[in-house]
């Protein structure tokens, strides 16, 4: 993992919301140019639909209402140093704001998946975990800067929208980067390689591989959860599904994370272990020596992700074995 100090701007990197070959000039006009462009994207659905500008509150959460307020005050801050900017800051900015408004010119929305998907941001927003410092006192705030990001990147991803656990992930980026902007972007730029694993087939085939690694490491474990009471191993989806967020302290979960999305390096990795396969099974097959054992092909589809799954298996096998049936299976990874 990384150290917690340089988290932030190793994550822009990791996430490629900065390319690695970069200079620093060029992420300062990056920045900028991210910045206006978000800025856009989220005036663009406010303007659509005005009702989902704010946060729907019932008055029973004082913890929720104060939030409201502390965004707005955010919110006038960040106005009036838009305000203060110097003139050369203003033109540069208004060039890149008519870029991006050419941009996003001919995007649309659909206003009653954008209303279903904000509804359901707005159910979810509430539950994420509160007793994170980052969202105590004035910084609870924080939960409707996550809510704008959740709604603009499902309104500009129609394909994916918003799933249910996504603002327990975004969370994360959010805390880490401490901005709203950032947030949306590496989000969006991790959300490319996963979003599959929020649609409705979900994580069917990292759940079907899992199995398959448990039943090659612990035969007995593999045969008891795949009974009739127990046909799958659906139990493990919210650990892949959000990289063991609730499984590991905070800051385990954290570094955790950032070892699981290094899958550049892992791909890597496997290149060099398939190439060494090819080299002896074409060393063997070169040799007359058929008394020699046949070599066994590597499955590169056993990521680490399903090791660290299979791991958290192994260490509660026991009881595991104990569960009988769906209900107590899901009682005890509900832990």
């Amino acid at each position: 993992g990384v150290c917690p100090s340089e988290r932030g701007l190793a994550w822009r990197f990791l996430f490629g919301m900065y390319p690695c070959s970069s200079t620093a000039l060029e992420r300062s006009l990056l920045q900028e140019q991210l910045v206006v462009r978000y800025r856009v994207m989220k005036r663009k659905w406010q303007q659509f639909l005005p009702s989902a500008m704010r946060m729907h509150l019932n008055g029973t959460d004082a913890e929720l209402v104060a939030a409201v307020r502390y965004f707005d005050q955010r919110q006038a801050q960040a106005q009036q140093q838009t305000q203060d900017q110097s003139e050369e800051v203003k033109d540069r900015l208004a060039f890149l704001e008519l870029q991006a408004q050419i941009l996003f010119e001919r995007v649309t929305f659909d206003q009653e998946e954008l209303r279903e998907a904000t509804r359901i941001i707005d159910k979810d927003v509430p539950r994420t975990n509160r007793d994170l410092s980052y969202y105590q006192g004035e910084g609870s705030g924080n939960l409707l800067v996550l809510r704008d990001i959740l709604i603009t990147y499902a309104a500009f991803h129609p394909d994916v929208s918003y799933a249910q656990g996504m603002n327990d992930l975004c969370s994360r980026f959010l805390e880490v980067l401490d901005s709203e902007v950032d947030t949306f972007w590496s989000f969006s730029c991790y959300m490319e390689k996963f979003s599959k694993d929020f649609r409705a087939d979900g994580l069917h085939r990292k759940i079907e591989l899992e199995a398959a690694l448990l039943k090659e490491l612990d035969p007995q474990l593999y045969t008891h959860l795949v009974t009739d009471s127990m046909e799958s191993f659906t139990f493990c989806h919210r650990w892949l599904l959000l990289g063991f967020q609730r499984e590991f302290e905070h800051s385990d979960a954290l570094r955790l994370f950032e070892i699981l999305s290094c899958d550049h390096l892992e791909l890597i990795s496997q290149q060099v272990d398939q190439a060494r396969y090819q080299e002896r099974l074409a060393r063997k097959c070169s040799t007359e020596d058929n008394s020699e054992s046949e070599l066994q092909a590597i499955n590169t589809d056993f990521t680490f992700e399903l090791f660290i799954c299979a791991a958290i298996l192994l260490e509660n096998r026991e009881s595991l074995l104990r569960c009988r049936d769906d209900v107590q299976l899901i009682q005890f990874t509900s832990r």
